[in-house]
């Protein structure tokens, strides 16, 4: 249609680019005022009346009032709060090194008690308890003197160690099982003279009579045990007895000497005297069971830091009764002593917890203001104090500051000059609501900032953006609103520089992604850049090295969260954000270009020409759109969906017939009804678009790709026909395509290679040369039908279309070597 070309010269497009500018120009002030008044929220309603400044007149309260005085009710509650008991927990790591060193001490106390062998080694009814104990530990001397008694209260002047002949051995066989106990305890006195003024006694024995011993209550009752079981079980026995009373001495000295040789002092002091050695084995038994069980109860109770160690002897002395055999409890008092600690350490939570509840219970502190009073002199300098009366009262005379906010706006609008300058020299201008989205993408960061959170929507935006409009888009918002931040917003540079890396970096990188899985792992990564951007930043000043690294190492990681945070919301919205602002990604791309989306599987089953024509047609135009630099991705999609609409009568297009009649010349016989038929492919492939909710940009490729273009072969029929019959008015209207003409590089080359598709599958037997020839008559006939004159593609650039279809075109039809024939 003819009217379509002169809308974009006549009359009609200057008023439609006056509306076009007028809308553009609303969007420009609205983005203005936006900006300003979420990066300078802190502007608006400001006191006039600050802390420090002078008082313009004295200002008296205007009623009785009871204020609250902040300063000091803070004061309280931070001294409430410090004061408030730590919470305290116990430390699970510290518990189990205090068990590894009481099993390591009982451990040794086992290894010894095994070398002193087992205890009792006889049977306490012959030899009680408390005398296998003296026989085994007491003194060289000591044991001589045992032995030596014991060999003097024998018949004869030869004791029973030193005698062979079995007559004498008999007799006193015999004459022992006559005595009595006590007759056998008379003569073990009256073989032994005893001074008992005097600490020895003399053996009169000539056997023993110059060994002199120490006399103890043990000594005398080991004699009488040992006498007694010579009488009851003869001499022999008794010999036994007395070798094993020997080794039970060589074992028991050999643990004396590993006793002084511990090997940590916390042992030695452990067991430095003989307990250990003096309690049976099942009394040994008992004291380990309840040294463990004192030690774990009193450390389920925990430890605290600070106790005096008079209580802690105290808790182990209960402990230590209840579970303990009594002859045990000062070693097992002593080997808890040694390996117990505090095991309590400050639950921080809790603690901060119940600090804040302490903090929260201290009532405000309550100043009485009577009507009247003088609140401040003039001249004088306002308080903190001053201020907050004025506060209650209001009349601190709120008021925007305007002249803060004009500059803020002066800022702003530079900023989005800077961003128009560069829409204007990118290759795809923005809608309108591309604008508005980049509008409100941009708002979210100084929106975030506002309500107190230091962890910025950078990552998102610039993920977005990134992935919507180009990396040079994205880098370009992102830099401006970081500029305007720095200088407008009280926060932090460091996180802003740390965020704004972040943002940068999915900026440059989004558009390059061909899949979700890669979106996500540049999610990781601006995660990652955030992070350490932060850190080493914090490195490069030096604050990273003092006592706080460990803030800082957590400063960092909770930027490097929020940047994963944000992209993986990025990515959420993303399919939405598409759909709403009918926006094309090259990840949405590539699912539209999927052979198995419904339309695209109707195409192929319905009409199988059509669909291997829409394939040779993408090929050629993906090959130019690379080499010319423009989006490969928007041109395969938008050429596979450009001829849809013949499905709507798929035999009404010759490629579709396979070889059979062409209805147009067999049935129709009418070029006006045949031209209506081809023309109704782009309107009812457009009917399918919306259907199927296809953006805009594939859409475009439906009507643009035939532009305003004569159906030449039935205008010509017309023609003929208008020859031979006057009375028949020809409109070329009527035979044109309603347009409009291509609008962007991608649907030009598209249309190019529509129109050469046929032609190079028509050439046979042609050199490259005359290939290119054939095809630079196609374009240069639509260049001048001024198709192409809004579609951005040059006259130099046609010659260069041309070479890349023929390469193409060579590369599907390369020639083939000759078989020879084989005789069937």
């Amino acid at each position: 249609m003819v009217k379509s070309v002169k809308n974009h010269t006549g009359i009609d497009a200057i008023n439609w680019s006056w509306v076009h500018e007028k809308r553009s120009s609303i969007v420009l002030a609205i983005a203005v005022v936006s900006l300003t008044g979420v990066v300078g929220h802190k502007l608006y309603n400001q006191p006039q009346l600050k802390i420090g400044t002078a008082a313009p007149q004295t200002i008296r309260a205007p009623r009785t009032a009871n204020i609250e005085d902040q300063q000091q009710t803070d004061l309280k509650r931070k001294a409430a709060s410090k004061s408030s008991t730590p919470v305290l927990m116990v430390d699970a790591k510290t518990t189990a090194q205090i068990d590894q060193y009481l099993q390591k001490i009982l451990n040794e106390g086992n290894e010894i008690r095994i070398s002193a062998g087992s205890f009792p080694f006889f049977d306490t009814s012959v030899l009680s308890l408390p005398i296998q104990h003296y026989l085994r530990s007491c003194s060289d001397s000591e044991w001589q003197g045992v032995l030596a008694a014991i060999e003097n209260t024998g018949q004869g002047e030869v004791g029973f160690f030193t005698q062979k002949s079995g007559d004498r051995s008999k007799k006193r066989q015999s004459s022992q099982k006559h005595s009595s106990v006590e007759q056998i305890q008379e003569s073990q006195v009256q073989g032994i003279s005893i001074d008992s003024t005097h600490p020895t006694a003399n053996l009169s024995s000539p056997v023993a009579k110059n060994v002199e011993v120490n006399v103890k209550t043990e000594f005398i009752q080991a004699l009488a045990e040992l006498a007694t079981y010579r009488v009851t079980t003869g001499e022999q026995n008794l010999s036994t007895l007395v070798t094993q009373i020997a080794q039970a001495r060589l074992a028991y000295a050999q643990a004396s000497v590993q006793l002084l040789n511990l090997d940590t002092i916390a042992t030695q002091t452990v067991y430095h005297d003989t307990i250990l050695l003096e309690l049976s084995d099942n009394e040994w038994t008992h004291t380990q069971q309840g040294i463990r069980q004192s030690a774990e109860r009193i450390l389920a109770q925990g430890i605290p830091p600070g106790l005096p160690q008079n209580i802690l002897q105290n808790a182990v002395s209960l402990q230590v009764q209840t579970f303990v055999p009594k002859n045990a409890e000062t070693l097992a008092t002593k080997v808890l002593l040694a390996v117990l600690q505090p095991n309590l350490k400050e639950d921080q939570e809790q603690t901060q917890q119940q600090a804040k509840q302490a903090a929260a219970i201290v009532a405000p502190v309550l100043v009485e203001v009577k009507q009247g009073t003088v609140i401040v002199h003039k001249g004088e300098k306002i308080t903190a104090w001053d201020f907050e009366i004025l506060e209650h009262y209001q009349l601190i005379r709120r008021e925007n500051n305007w002249l803060g906010l004009l500059k803020l706006a002066s800022i702003t609008t530079g900023a989005i000059c800077v961003f128009v300058l560069l829409e204007k020299r990118n290759q795809c201008p923005l809608r309108q609501r591309d604008r508005l989205l980049v509008l409100l993408l941009t708002l979210s960061t100084p929106g975030v900032l506002a309500v107190g959170i230091p962890y910025t929507t950078w990552a998102a935006v610039g993920l977005l953006l990134g992935s919507f409009y180009g990396r040079t888009l994205g880098v370009t918002v992102v830099g401006l609103l970081l500029v305007m931040l720095v200088i407008s917003m009280e926060v932090s540079i460091i996180g802003l520089l740390a965020g704004a890396a972040g943002g940068i970096l999915g900026s440059y990188l989004a558009q390059r992604l061909r899949s979700r899985e890669e979106l996500a792992l540049l999610g990781m990564a601006i995660a990652g850049m955030q992070g350490g951007v932060y850190l080493l930043i914090k490195v490069l000043i030096g604050a990273a090295f003092g006592a706080g690294w460990y803030v800082i190492l957590q400063e960092a990681g909770l930027f490097a969260l929020s940047g994963l945070a944000w992209s993986i919301v990025a990515l959420g919205l993303s399919p939405y954000l598409e759909k709403v602002f009918d926006l094309v990604t090259p990840i949405r791309l590539a699912e539209l270009a999927n052979p198995n989306r419904p339309l695209l599987k109707r195409l192929a089953t319905e009409t199988p020409g059509t669909f291997q024509h829409t394939l040779f047609v993408a090929t050629l135009a993906e090959a130019a759109a690379k080499k010319l630099g423009c989006n490969v991705e928007l041109v395969r999609a938008g050429t596979l969906y450009h001829d849809i609409g013949k499905m709507h009568d798929p035999l009404g297009f010759i490629e579709n017939q396979m070889g059979g009649p062409n209805k147009h010349e067999t049935e129709i016989q009418d070029p006006w009804k045949s031209a209506a038929i081809i023309k109704k492919h782009v309107t009812e492939g457009l009917v399918m678009a919306r259907k199927h909710l296809l953006p805009t940009a594939i859409q475009a490729f439906i009507p643009e790709h035939q532009g305003t273009m004569l159906i030449a072969y039935f205008y010509h029929q017309a023609e003929q026909m208008a020859e031979n019959d006057p009375s028949i008015i020809l409109d070329d209207d009527d035979f044109r395509y309603d347009g409009p003409i291509p609008q962007s590089r991608e649907t030009g080359i598209v249309m190019l290679a529509d129109a050469c598709e046929a032609a190079l599958r028509s050439l046979k037997d042609v050199n490259h040369e005359q290939a290119v020839t054939v095809l630079n008559n196609i374009l240069r006939a639509r260049w001048q039908d001024n198709q192409l004159i809004d579609s951005g593609l040059t006259r130099e650039e046609m010659s260069q279309i041309a070479e890349i279809f023929v390469e193409v075109w060579q590369q599907f039809h390369h020639k083939r070597i000759a078989y020879p024939k084989v005789k069937v």
